[in-house]
């Protein structure tokens, strides 16, 4: 809805008020066509992002000599990597869809380049983690060969998951940035540092829980610097103007407020937590929850902003006045 200026006609005064727009389109359909994702897309950017952060946390683990958290971190991104290509494979409906878009590389489509960036990192993922397998292979023989490489092997890949797996945790953002949904396309500076943040600290928690009390100081830091992250990304989304209000009203908003409200429990919860498992435990809980609440928050907000036709017109009247004033 706009508030339009009161006009007058002639010098006597007369005023004839404009009744607000309501911005309704021809036979009630919205200006854009809705996104077609399903919520299968909401879980695969949460996986795809917890898989990317457990990479980097069990490649750090790996270079610090923290055995149980590497292990933790090396399984949680195979997991991470196979639910979310599940979870793509699903919404595009037939298996052969993802097959087909690894036939054509385009730089300049994010769709395209996130997916050679799952199918680049999966496989690294899945020998890191499968290489944790080793030392229950027996000593001698053609087995014990494979025990004695697989952990090298096992290091080599879980250093190269790692070092793709930023570029796998900030591409879910650039990717509906580029999209015509207001909500997203609006907030293309900031939604690659929320989901950033948002992956680390879901990797973070699944460490909290899972991991050795002893190993898992490293976690609490992640934590912390993955909560300034994500919050100084949605400070930006809640400053983009009228499409910033589906992050802060409705279930979108409900969902996105609920997402930061857990990432500060779980925050102050993991630097409060010590070596305590029960604290840990909660703290890591909580991360995780912000992931998800923040993920299906955002994704939640671009359907509602498509739908709405006030989220397309009234910022292309905005744009439109500010080029044609003197």
């Amino acid at each position: 809805m706009t508030n339009e200026k009161p006009r007058r006609r002639g010098g006597d005064g007369e005023q004839l008020t404009v009744p607000p727009a309501d911005f309704a389109s021809y036979y009630g359909r919205p200006v854009l066509k809705p996104p077609v994702w399903k919520y299968d897309i909401a879980g695969y950017l949460f996986t795809g992002g917890l898989a990317a952060g457990s990479a980097l946390i069990g490649a750090g683990a790996q270079l610090t000599g923290r055995p149980g958290l590497r292990k933790v971190g090396r399984w949680t991104a195979l997991g991470g990597v196979a639910a979310s290509t599940y979870l793509l494979v699903h919404d595009l409906g037939r298996p052969a869809r993802f097959h087909h878009m690894l036939r054509v590389a385009k730089v300049t489509s994010p769709m395209s380049v996130g997916t050679w960036i799952l199918g680049a990192f999966g496989p690294l993922a899945g020998v890191a983690a499968v290489a944790e397998l080793a030392p229950l292979l027996p000593q001698h023989g053609v087995l014990g060969l494979a025990r004695r490489i697989a952990l090298p092997i096992g290091n080599v890949a879980g250093l190269a998951a790692a070092a793709t797996a930023p570029a796998l945790a900030t591409y879910t953002g650039v990717l509906l940035a580029d999209t015509a949904v207001p909500s997203w396309h609006d907030a293309y500076p900031s939604l690659p540092f929320v989901f950033a943040g948002s992956a680390l600290a879901a990797a973070s928690g699944v460490g909290l829980i899972a991991a050795p009390a002893a190993e898992t100081a490293p976690l609490r830091r992640l934590a912390l610097a993955a909560a300034a992250v994500e919050f100084g990304g949605g400070h930006q989304l809640e400053r983009q103007g009228l499409t910033s209000e589906p992050y802060k009203h409705g279930r979108s908003g409900r969902l996105v407020k609920a997402g930061r409200a857990l990432l500060a429990v779980g925050t102050v919860t993991a630097l409060l937590s010590r070596r305590s498992r029960v604290l840990s435990a909660i703290s890591g809980a909580a991360l995780v929850a912000s992931s998800v609440a923040t993920r299906f928050g955002v994704f939640e907000a671009g359907r509602v902003s498509a739908r709405d036709p006030k989220y397309t017109v009234v910022p292309q009247r905005e744009r439109l006045r500010s080029t044609t004033q003197p």
